[in-house]
């Protein structure tokens, strides 16, 4: 027999032993919430699918909005209610704040300096004020709004070159182009793409492909045991992923050390290397550069996913479409790029980005949260060690909740106060509490402006062959939702 297979056939024996003990350890816990009965071994891991967030969704309707699972060794609550979100994420926020370290975090060691999973702590602190202060402030986002303005104009030229040859445009790697444009020139004072061609691709399939493995199910995470032979390669190849994109951060911090006595940037990185340079026990060089991974990673890949859902929707709705190029033309006229401060005269805008962020939030599942000690979590008790999920797709689809739920109607918003930053917790794309994402405050300036602009500038066309109705909404699971098949669409000009 071969050795590896020998050394494999020894783990998964011990993690059978070491999983049918922790089922039976669970199973005599009092006062669980109730779920579906656990099969030995893989305890419920078979019921989770390609698109547990789809699957957990419809277990929810039998079992309750707080259920219990058994994957594989661990034990996991799923929360899929306002209310039971509201009691972890606000009421019971320092109880629930530990974080649940998935094993391809493990990869470069990030999981130690993710301002994501890091425990809160005054490193934790550190990072937080760092992107409050440089990236997300209202200050500092007032004042980097005409650089903004600056990056959807070059999308905007970029799209009349394709309309000129009445070429297609890849609208969710656009938009993933003029994201990352926007927080390299925060960060960095510079573009890491060419802003009018159509480049970038293998850097979008390496932060897409960073999400992907981050969000897949891994048995690792299931049976810790089998840690050391990480048998789905998914840490391999994490590894292998942030290496290239740390190797991109090291470039940069050299190049801006070179000529540190020549130019004043005033940007994230001055500020980081400052920092650095005062206290480097305070904030090292790993620290920025894993800060940076985590910025550009989640920053670009949310964003712009969520345009290109928008577009989706609006291509599959002409009539939702039509209603918000009435807006644009009666309130900034035809054809012009918006500006910031125009958003909050477009009502309708706002509400086509918070039903897109209802029906396809940018994270299906809020990153898992791990109870530290015994919890009470309404009248049921949550063991010391369990994985907390809150399903934000199935909150933000649940028809008890949202009327035509699985309908795109952004006209639901008009006539309500409910909003996406985390204090309604029937909308709840970017979390709450301590925890919420940090960049959440960036993204609501760049999608209304990035998606208003391109809907203000062209009359936009689907392929000849496909019809709106058959324009297709199959997801692709990771840490966020992306459409499966990229939406192509050609830009017309307005007149």
């Amino acid at each position: 027999m071969d050795f590896s297979l020998l050394i494999v056939g020894l783990f998964l024996s011990y993690a059978i032993i070491r999983a049918t003990l922790s089922m039976f350890t669970f199973g005599i816990t009092n006062n669980l919430p109730p779920g579906p009965k656990p099969f030995p071994i893989i305890g419920n891991l078979h019921l989770l699918g390609n698109q547990p967030h789809q699957s957990l969704a419809k277990l929810a309707k039998v079992y309750g909005p707080i259920m219990s699972l058994k994957l594989g060794q661990i034990n996991t609550v799923v929360i899929s209610s306002p209310a039971a979100t509201k009691e972890i994420l606000q009421k019971q926020d320092i109880a629930f704040s530990s974080r649940s370290i998935p094993d391809a975090l493990h990869a470069q060691n990030h999981y130690l300096y993710s301002i994501s999973f890091m425990p809160i702590s005054s490193q934790w602190r550190t990072l937080r004020k760092i992107m409050n202060s440089g990236i997300s402030s209202g200050k500092s986002l007032d004042a980097s709004g005409n650089l903004r303005c600056e990056k959807v104009k070059e999308l905007i030229a970029y799209c009349q070159k394709a309309s000129f040859s009445n070429e297609s445009v890849n609208i969710g790697r656009a938009a993933f182009r003029t994201s990352l444009n926007l927080l390299s020139n925060t960060v960095f004072s510079k573009d890491l793409m060419d802003p009018y061609e159509d480049s970038g691709k293998e850097f979008k399939e390496l932060v897409g492909n960073i999400m992907i493995e981050v969000g897949r199910p891994n048995l690792v995470d299931y049976f810790p045991v089998l840690r050391k032979i990480d048998p789905q390669g998914v840490r391999r190849r994490l590894d292998q992923h942030f290496k290239k994109i740390l190797g991109v951060f090291d470039e940069l911090i050299n190049e801006r050390l070179g000529n540190e006595s020549k130019v004043k940037h005033d940007d994230v990185l001055d500020v980081c290397l400052k920092m650095n340079q005062d206290n480097p026990d305070e904030l090292s060089r790993t620290q920025i550069k894993m800060l940076f991974l985590d910025t550009f990673v989640a920053g670009t890949d949310t964003t712009s996913s969520t345009i290109e859902w928008a577009m989706t929707e609006l291509l599959r709705n002409p009539d939702i479409m039509a209603k918000a190029k009435d807006e644009f033309e009666k309130v900034i006229g035809k054809g012009n790029i918006i500006k910031e401060d125009e958003v909050l005269k477009l009502p309708y805008l706002t509400c086509i980005v918070k039903e897109t962020l209802r029906g396809h939030p940018p994270v299906p599942f809020l990153l898992p949260r791990k109870t530290e000690n015994e919890l009470k979590l309404n009248e049921y008790t949550i063991p010391k060690g369990t994985q907390v999920l809150v399903n934000a797709w199935a909150i933000g689809r649940d028809p008890s909740i949202w009327e035509d739920s699985q309908e795109f109607k952004p006209e639901r918003f008009l006539s309500s106060s409910i909003d996406v930053r985390g204090q309604d917790f029937e909308l709840i794309p970017f979390g709450g509490g301590r925890r919420i994402c940090p960049g959440m405050p960036l993204a609501l300036r760049i999608i209304p402006l990035v998606l208003g602009s391109l809907l203000n500038n062209f009359n936009w066309q689907l392929d000849t062959r496909i019809q709106p109705n058959d324009l297709d909404l199959n997801e692709r699971f990771g840490i966020t939702i992306q459409k499966a098949n990229p939406l192509y669409v050609v830009p017309l000009p307005l007149y």
